[in-house]
This record gives structure tokens, C-alpha cells and sequence, in this order.
């Protein structure tokens, strides 16, 4: 299996510096970072590394869950998956942690259930790639066939 990367070039201090990450192994984009804006409420045109993790595991879920309905003899038309991931202070190591990621999707799906939906979106969760390399932090899931 391949081996995917990306690199940020910073400068300067934590509190004034400033960054660009670069999808080096697609070559699709380069995308400003910066601390004062990825603890701020409003990221003004920068990204983060949780919002690139969002991306991640909304996209990796999204694999994994369509595997998942399959496995259950289900049908995927179309999966709607958002991620959150949230950052807060470490109190006991100081510093910034990721404080939770919460998943929500909505799906289309024929030949399945919403039991059978919902067992195969809890078995995307434990099953995911990402998921499992994130298993410190918590993970919540509000998954439901849509209306």
C-alpha cells in the first residue's frame, strides 16, 4: 500500500508565526496555519490540523462505512459524513489536546435496515482506519437513515 504526505514550512514564534501545509503527495493545494487562528472561533481563511483530521476521518469513515453495508448485504447510494474534531487545553500535561470527534451520517441505502444501518455505522467507527488510530480521544457517532 502506498505511504501519503504532506509538510508545513513555519516561521516564527507559536504566537505570531505562521505556516503553509502543503498536500505534497497529491499536489492538489497548499493551505495557510496558524495558532491564532486555529484557537479562534473563526479560522478567517486558514486551516488546521484538526479540521485536516476531520477531513480525514470523515473521508476514511465514509470508505469504511460503505464496506460496512456490503458486509451486511446492504447497498450504499449515498453516505453523508460529517467530522468535528475539537481542541482544548491539556490540564494535565499543559499545552492543547484533542478533547473529542463527533461523526454524524446520514445515509441512503437499500436492502438494509435502520438496525442493520446502525450496526454497520458503529462497526465503520471501530473499524476505521483513522478511528483506530485516534483511539485516544473520544468519538461519537449520530448516525441514521435519512428521511
Amino acid at each position: 500500500m502506498p505511504t501519503r504526505s504532506a509538510r508545513t514550512n513555519w516561521t516564527g514564534t507559536l504566537e505570531q508565526g505562521v505556516g503553509k501545509t502543503e498536500l505534497t503527495s497529491s499536489k492538489l493545494a497548499t493551505y495557510d496555519v496558524s495558532f491564532p487562528k486555529r484557537a479562534a472561533d473563526d479560522a478567517a481563511g486558514t486551516t488546521s490540523p484538526e479540521e485536516l483530521i476531520a477531513a480525514a476521518h470523515s473521508a476514511c469513515y465514509a470508505m469504511q462505512l460503505s464496506a460496512e453495508i456490503a458486509e451486511r448485504g446492504g447497498v450504499p447510494e449515498t453516505l453523508d459524513v460529517s467530522a468535528s474534531v475539537s481542541l482544548g487545553p491539556d490540564s494535565a500535561r499543559g499545552g492543547f489536546q484533542l478533547t473529542g470527534i463527533t461523526i454524524v451520517v446520514r445515509g441512503t441505502v437499500s436492502n438494509l435496515d435502520e438496525a442493520g444501518f446502525l450496526d454497520a455505522a458503529n462497526g465503520a467507527k471501530a473499524n476505521c482506519p483513522v478511528s483506530r488510530a485516534l483511539t485516544g480521544v473520544e468519538i461519537t457517532l449520530d448516525a441514521a437513515l435519512a428521511a
